[in-house]
């Protein structure tokens, strides 16, 4: 995996990994390639998750935060 993948091209190459072990067209060792590859994407996108939601978790503390400063004392 490169590091320029985006959240939104691993999720398509997913789906298209699953959609070929699905087919039941791939032999015994593209099934085990397909796999792996799959598994290394699906760790991607939850790494992405993961950050995106600190980020988020991050924004509502800032927030809360600059509410608490904004009220009178």
């Amino acid at each position: 995996m490169t590091e320029t993948m985006s959240y939104e091209s691993a999720t398509a190459r997913l789906e298209t990994i699953i959609k070929r072990l699905d087919s039941g067209e791939a032999g015994l060792r593209e099934t085990l390639d397909l796999c792996q590859e799959g598994r290394g994407l699906v760790e991607f996108c939850a790494g992405e998750l993961d950050a995106v939601g600190q980020g988020l978790e991050e924004l509502r503390l800032d927030e809360l935060v600059a509410r608490l400063e904004q009220r009178p004392a």
